[in-house]
């Protein structure tokens, strides 16, 4: 038995449209993927849990490696003398050094300077993850490092 099926001019052309549509939101989206970040901390420390979960809320995807010698990555990171913080993390091709806001991390990914990566030497109270029952924010300066190793000023929050 042979089975007929009319399906309507008008449908066939939404079929046409429908396959030939130009991608959207989502599917751009997809196409924009954030790599993931890789927290290396130390195992006791809670501000850097608090930072990684920060980073978590604001979309990134997170793996951290407890290490018991955070010198070591940051000394391969390249991250320069008096820079450093408590935990390093790597993105892509850079370096997030200490309690950088995920906006500033956002803002590197999309703008892909040459770089080696982002750092807010010390802990400045009211960092990302470094949050006063007070709410209180230090001034601080998310800086720079470039491939050549120089610094310049990327960021200031709390002012």
């Amino acid at each position: 038995m042979i089975m007929r099926i009319y399906i309507s001019g008008a449908i066939v052309w939404a079929l046409a449209l429908a396959a030939c549509a130009p991608a959207t939101n989502t599917d751009t989206a997809a196409a924009a993927v954030t790599p993931t970040l890789t927290v290396y901390k130390s195992p006791t420390c809670g501000c850097c849990s608090l930072w990684v979960e920060h980073m978590q809320r604001a979309g990134f995807t997170t793996e951290v490696r407890d290490v018991d010698n955070i010198g070591q990555i940051k000394e391969s990171a390249g991250i320069p003398p008096g820079m450093g913080s408590c935990h390093t993390a790597r993105i892509g091709e850079y370096f997030i050094e200490g309690h950088v806001p995920a906006e500033d991390v956002k803002r590197l990914l999309a703008e892909r300077p040459k770089a080696k990566g982002l750092t807010v030497p010390a802990m400045p109270v009211g960092s990302p993850g470094m949050e006063s029952p007070t709410g209180e924010v230090q001034p601080y300066k998310v800086y720079l490092i470039g491939a050549d190793g120089q610094l310049s000023v990327y960021a200031e929050h709390g002012r």
